[in-house]
């Protein structure tokens, strides 16, 4: 499937931005495990919105997303020395949740296959094992 422009210059703004995050934004604030996950781009390539994922508490990441926030021109700036663009785009930075999100979706299936376990033994109904296969 072929790629539009606002995907290719997403990805390689993620790249860059990764980098300038990790290396060049020096705010103690900003824990060494945060990450640029994604960088969707408006058609027009004039709004850019940066999903960051932090490792920590709720508090670390209001705080890390507050420090990258008030970075925002400083990370707009080394971008666009970086990539060459005509037009800089307008950073949105939001909070990636996908991690947290896959973590209790997982806890919440072995809690059911747990349940379902514990309502076969006390039904005396045996475990049906799916590689004994016909």
């Amino acid at each position: 499937m072929r790629r539009n422009r606002a995907e290719i210059v997403g990805d390689e703004m993620r790249k860059v931005m990764q980098d300038i995050i990790s290396n060049e934004v020096k705010d103690p604030r900003v824990p060494l495990l945060t990450s640029v996950t994604q960088v969707k781009m408006t058609r027009d390539l004039s709004h850019a919105t940066v999903f960051i994922s932090v490792f920590g508490n709720d508090h670390d990441k209001k705080e890390a997303l507050d420090a990258i926030d008030g970075a925002k021109g400083f990370i707009r700036y080394e971008m666009c020395k970086r990539i060459n663009l005509r037009l800089a785009p307008e950073l949105h930075f939001k909070l990636d949740n996908t991690l947290e999100e896959a973590a209790r979706m997982d806890a919440l299936i072995d809690k059911t296959l747990a349940d379902d376990k514990a309502i076969r033994e006390e039904l005396g109904i045996a475990d049906e094992d799916p590689s004994d296969g016909e």
